[in-house]
């Protein structure tokens, strides 16, 4: 009898898995800033005659990414920390390849100190840059 199922390569496999996953959490984030948003916000936009969509781009969204980068770019950190979990579907990544390389060479504290070293430079660069993102967007604010 032959398998049923769907077949998918490992990559698209693991890049719909990080999309739902990350792309549900990415939105219930959006959503809360722009609720966080007083609605007086709103009201004033609507009273000097702007629509919905000028009220939106030009008074909630400004207010609402400064309220959502902190938890999108800690959102987006994780996602790269959890690519190593596309291992488990066959994809070599990053932490598959340090596993085939240590049990190749007998020097997994190495190999995996190494691997790790990778992955705290690239969080870091991506954290540098979310505080300057952070900072480029609160200058104006009143807090």
């Amino acid at each position: 009898m032959p398998a049923v199922g769907i077949v998918l390569d490992p990559f698209i496999a693991a890049t719909i898995g990080f999309t739902l996953s990350v792309g549900a959490y990415s939105s219930e984030i959006i959503r809360a800033a722009i609720l966080s948003i007083h609605k007086g916000q709103w009201e004033a936009a609507f009273s000097v005659g702007m629509t919905r969509a000028q009220a939106l781009r030009r008074v909630i969204l400004p207010q609402a990414a400064r309220v959502s980068v902190p938890p999108l770019s800690n959102s987006f950190i994780s996602l790269v920390k959890d690519t190593s979990l596309a291992a488990t579907i066959t994809y070599t990544e990053m932490f598959r390849t340090a596993q085939q390389v240590a049990s190749t060479s007998y020097e997994p504290l190495l190999i995996y100190c190494e691997a790790g070293l990778f992955y705290l430079l690239f969080c870091s660069v991506l954290s540098a840059l979310q505080n300057y993102l952070e900072k480029r967007l609160s200058r104006y604010s009143a807090s």
